[in-house]
């Protein structure tokens, strides 16, 4: 199995916050608590099963358990709860939210997911760390 995603990665830069997150809707305040947040993305893998938490300064943390192709409780950015099997394509982690298509991949030893809402792209960059 590829086990290219395990490890820790610390936010390093993103593109297009601001208009994807107004795109989602999400209130002002949550807004500004997640621009240039500094989150540290932590990836368990074991084959086709995930952990993914993403911790939060202040520590808050979202964890979504899933495995590739099985439905799964996911939770949203915003914290919504809905239900989605992710996929895994051409080596990339695709998952569709309700208001938005999800990919996770690692590029140069990076982590690079990339979210798509009515047609702004976010693409957000963390840095392995451990």
């Amino acid at each position: 199995g590829n086990m290219a995603f395990a490890g820790k990665y610390e936010f390093e830069g993103d593109e297009n916050y601001d208009d994807f997150v107004k795109k989602l809707g999400l209130p002002g305040d949550k807004i500004e608590m997640g621009r240039n947040c500094k989150i540290v993305t932590e990836v368990v893998q074991n084959g086709n099963d995930f952990t993914w938490t993403q911790h939060f300064p202040g520590g808050r943390t979202t964890t979504n358990t899933f495995t590739i192709d099985k439905e799964a409780d996911m939770e949203t950015m915003g914290g919504k709860k809905f239900k989605a099997t992710v996929k895994m394509e051409d080596g990339k982690i695709v998952a569709d939210f309700p208001n938005y298509h999800h990919t996770a991949e690692i590029c140069g030893g990076k982590l690079v997911e990339i979210s798509t809402a009515s047609g702004v792209v976010y693409k957000r960059t963390s840095k392995r760390i451990a």
